[in-house]
């Protein structure tokens, strides 16, 4: 191998190994563009996501704390989940925002997309911020979520992301966008 840009290899194959209701695993095979062998590689398809920074009038953002089944533990964390299929990621944000939290309004624009783990997976986070967020009306959860709504203020919040105690990546990474769009 020399050193130099990487190749794109080429997708040849995929199959659905297991299907559930929020991600599918499948082995897809790939071909070293070089004429090399292929493989077998374990590819998670997931739907698109998205994380919503909602800043209060006050200066306040927005927070969820919340059971999470994956590290079976409470998260601190910003609003966010499944984007609809053919959803435009700044609906799915406040509609997500106002699901989870009865926030809405304000000035909403897309700030940011990160892929969560390219390695393994296909899809797309996209981070909305909701600028002037405010109580529009009542929650709406899935039967799987019990959350509870706090705030604390912008430079509270991305202290917290900066120190660990928000955990959750992607809610950092989120946090992070935001910070250097506004240079807060």
């Amino acid at each position: 191998m020399t050193a130099g840009e990487p190749a794109r290899w080429v997708r040849e194959t995929e199959r659905t190994l297991v299907s559930t209701k929020v991600l599918d695993l499948r082995s897809v095979r790939f071909r070293q563009p070089d004429g090399g062998p292929s493989k077998e590689f374990v590819v998670i398809h997931a739907p698109d996501w998205v994380n919503v920074v909602a800043l209060t009038p006050g200066g306040n953002i927005v927070l969820v704390r919340q059971f999470r089944f994956g590290s079976d533990a409470l998260s601190l964390e910003i609003p966010g989940g499944m984007i609809e299929e053919g959803e435009d990621p700044v609906a799915a944000g406040v509609r997500e925002l106002e699901e989870e939290t009865g926030y809405g309004g304000g000035k909403v624009s897309l700030i940011g997309s990160v892929r969560p783990n390219p390695a393994i997976q296909d899809n797309w986070c996209h981070f909305v911020l909701v600028d002037g967020a405010v109580p529009t009306g009542p929650m709406d959860w899935d039967e799987d979520e019990d959350i509870e709504v706090s705030m604390a203020p912008a430079a509270q919040v991305l202290g917290w992301a900066r120190s660990g105690e928000i955990t959750h990546s992607l809610s950092v990474a989120a946090l992070m966008v935001f910070e250097g769009n506004r240079g807060v």
